[in-house]
């Protein structure tokens, strides 16, 4: 396919700023299903503008009479005593920029134009930590597709992509207190050079996330950002598909289905949220949305 096809914010260079917001659709929104997709329109009209990306969950897809591929179901993963939550929200906004003060204006508009038919389920803020780095020092998405290769892991043929966020919660005090060594096996590389370990441990992320060590591989491409939270901190992961699959792939290794071997990462950070959203993509110039009977 062509990278045009797909929305822009996608295969952008991670911005320096972001602001995710979450949307519910309010009680009764499918008695005005005209008046919710006007609603849509207009806020598109706002995100396109500013580079950013839009997703739907699976029920506000069907509330529009749109086909549902139904492994848009985030699924609860639960093994090894580990549980990764699925938290359900019918629209995700990733707005992308240099200026957190023209995203929070950015978002009260989106906010406005929908807010006859969607309540805001949520507000997260992010920001690029040094030239990419996760809070923990180390170089965040290393292994990612670049050029076509990334187009064609994030895109499908007609320029839609499928979207798995995540906020995920660290305990950098806890990562802090170990030993380097320590540090580096739970990643599976030197935070020195971002070089990848020969010796790391099978329970290193690098090791349960190999892309290419899925059949089929599982590729995808990461655009993940660090964000605050009073006291708290950690990363809202954000990874884009030409399908749910690789991520499903992904999380099932993690938390140790295929081995009984957890990731490492779980030794400091959890995860508190988890969905999948459907990301249009455009058609001449502008965002496709005829899925959801928007003109």
């Amino acid at each position: 396919m062509s990278e045009h096809l797909g929305q822009q914010g996608i295969t952008g260079d991670v911005p320096q700023h972001a602001r995710y917001i979450t949307f519910q659709a309010i009680a009764g929104a499918g008695s005005d299903l005209d008046g919710v997709r006007n609603n849509i329109k207009a806020a598109t009209g706002v995100i396109s503008k500013s580079d950013g990306v839009i997703g739907f969950g699976p029920q506000v897809l069907q509330l529009l009479g749109a086909e549902v591929d139904h492994s848009l179901t985030f699924p609860n993963f639960v093994s090894m005593g580990i549980s990764i939550p699925a938290t359900s929200n019918d629209i995700w906004v990733w707005l992308r920029g240099e200026d957190p003060g023209e995203l929070l204006h950015t978002g009260n508009e989106v906010i406005q134009h929908l807010s006859q038919h969607f309540e805001v389920s949520g507000i997260d803020d992010g920001f690029k930590f040094k030239e990419g780095r996760d809070l923990s020092g180390y170089v965040d998405g290393t292994e990612n597709p670049e050029g076509s290769d990334a187009v064609a892991a994030a895109f499908t043929d007609i320029g839609e992509s499928y979207v798995a966020v995540q906020k995920w919660q660290h305990n950098l005090a806890h990562f802090a207190s170990l030993k380097q060594q320590d540090k580096d096996h739970i990643i599976g590389r030197r935070l020195s050079d971002n070089e990848e370990l020969d010796d790391a441990p099978i329970s290193a992320h690098v090791k349960r996330t190999a892309q290419e060590s899925f059949i089929p591989e599982a590729f995808m491409l990461r655009r993940s950002m660090p964000y605050t939270e009073g006291k708290d901190a950690g990363l809202i992961f954000v990874c884009f598909a030409n399908s749910p699959r690789p991520f499903k792939q992904q999380l099932a290794r993690m938390v140790g289905k295929e081995d009984g071997v957890t990731d490492g990462l779980f030794r400091f950070s959890r995860p508190l949220t988890g969905a999948y959203y459907w990301c249009p993509g455009t058609k001449d110039g502008q965002l496709d949305l005829s899925k959801l009977s928007i003109d």
